[in-house]
């Protein structure tokens, strides 16, 4: 699949999209997860405090004691990441255990009564702490003691538990990616499949399988649906036009034609054969350029609307033969109908009978003594006409089927013959090929091309039917 593909666009642009979507959401989500951690400990700091202040009482001699300190043995515990102080304005301090040799450095703050404030300090081994700190106000005899408490907690449990979070997201998210992903490219194919029945409908519009595409589709795709009739409609107009003014001009020129031939006729009355002669291989020209124009104008015609046609051939070339051979110049020619079982071709009658008339005339015109037509019903739809005759080199097969050229200048025709067969068969999708004979002349196979998506056309095996 290219860069050029729709297909590979979109699911790349989605997954993309998905990408950056789960890699805000992952870091957002880590991030409220961080700040939901930090609350939890900030509550049961809270929690601390308050257990702290309830413990805090004054000795006879009217210094702080701490009577029932926080019940969580890390505050016992060096260095834990658990810490209490309390603290006086008279420069007294009293901390846990957990803190061992070190004081929190509190900010210089003082909260009214009551008031809890948190703050975010650098601790023993240069820890981040959070703190949640109290003023209370203690009265020693007469005098009242504004007392500072606090409860701090190292931060480094909210980093360690944000990084497993994050490991455990990402793989979550990463699934959820994969799914997402799959959908997506599911998503586009749904969504792309209209363009697929759009490309089959003029796939049958060109193979002539219908003359519209559908209109059965999505709102989106329907105006270039009808755009698309329309512009068929258009150029069926015009061929059609087209074929009326061919046919037109055709038959116009049929009828000085038929008076220049009874010109040539009166000439060879009054004994002027050269004259004749030379009107007559002009007239003859003419009349093969307009048999021409009109095969190709009644070809393209059929061949678009060719859906369901199709011809028996055993029929057909039995009555081609049974004409050809009254011609004079077929008198002296065995003809055999090689047909094995009862083919059918896929073309208007009357275009394969200008094909294979075309071809039979040509191959009796060069043949000695046998003419043979093959067609095999079992092995596909190719038909195979062979001569006896000289034949033609293989570095000459190509300029034959040029328009107008001929092998033989001595000859009669225009070289127009193959010409035509060429223009009727192209318009149905088939070929016209120049194959050795095992009859010693020329073979003539004209064979179908295989399926529209095959870049190069290929041909389907020559027949081989017996002839008893």
């Amino acid at each position: 699949m290219s860069w050029g593909s729709l297909r590979l666009r979109l699911v790349a642009g989605g997954v993309v999209a998905i990408l950056v979507a789960l890699t805000i959401a992952g870091a957002g989500l880590t991030l409220l997860f961080e700040r939901h951690v930090t609350r939890t400990i900030g509550s049961d700091l809270d929690i601390y405090l308050k257990q702290l202040v309830a413990g805090i009482d004054v000795d006879a001699q009217g210094k702080l004691v701490v009577g029932r300190p926080p019940a969580d043995p890390r505050f016992a515990d060096p260095l834990s990441g658990l810490y209490w102080q309390v603290s006086d304005d008279g420069g007294q301090v009293l901390r846990s255990r957990s803190l061992w040799d070190t004081a929190l450095d509190l900010p210089q703050d003082e909260p009214s009564p009551r008031e809890l404030h948190r703050h975010v300090i650098p601790g023993p081994a240069n820890a981040r702490l959070l703190v949640s700190e109290r003023r209370v106000v203690l009265t020693v005899g007469d005098r009242r003691v504004p007392v500072r408490v606090a409860v701090a907690a190292d931060l480094a449990r909210v980093s360690v538990a944000a990084s497993q979070f994050a490991r455990d997201l990402a793989l979550a998210l990463g699934l959820l990616g994969l799914v997402l992903a799959a959908a997506t490219s599911i998503q586009v194919g749904l969504g792309l499949r209209p363009l697929d029945a759009l490309r089959r409908g003029v796939a049958d519009v060109r193979s002539g399988q219908r003359k519209h595409l559908p209109v059965d589709v999505p709102a989106e795709v329907k105006p270039l649906v009808e755009e698309v009739n329309n512009l068929i409609d258009a150029q069926e107009g015009e061929i059609e036009r087209s074929r009326s003014r061919a046919a037109d001009l055709a038959h116009g020129l049929k009828t000085p034609l038929a008076a220049l031939a009874a010109d040539v006729a009166l000439l060879r009355q009054r004994g002027e054969q050269d004259v004749a002669k030379a009107i007559e291989a002009v007239a003859d020209a003419m009349s093969r350029h307009v048999d021409r124009e009109l095969a190709r104008a009644r070809a393209r015609g059929t061949a678009r609307q060719r859906g369901g046609i199709s011809t028996p051939l055993r029929p057909l070339v039995e009555s081609l033969i049974l004409t050809l051979a009254r011609t004079p110049a077929a008198q002296r020619l065995e003809f055999k109908a090689c047909i094995t079982g009862e083919p059918s071709v896929p073309l208007d009658r009357t275009d394969l009978a200008e094909v294979l008339g075309n071809l039979l005339e040509n191959a009796a015109r060069h043949a000695k003594s046998q003419v043979r037509i093959g067609a095999d019903a079992i092995a596909g739809p190719a038909i195979t006409v062979e001569d006896d005759g000289p034949g033609i080199a293989a570095a000459e097969r190509s300029r034959v089927l040029e328009r107008g050229a001929r092998l033989d200048e001595r000859g009669e025709g225009a070289g127009l013959g193959l010409a035509i067969v060429q223009d009727v068969l192209s318009a149905y999708g088939w070929l016209l090929v120049l194959t050795d004979s095992e009859l010693g002349g020329l073979k003539k196979p004209s064979s179908r091309q295989r399926a529209a998506a095959i870049e190069r056309p290929l041909l389907v095996e020559d027949p081989k039917a017996r002839c008893d």
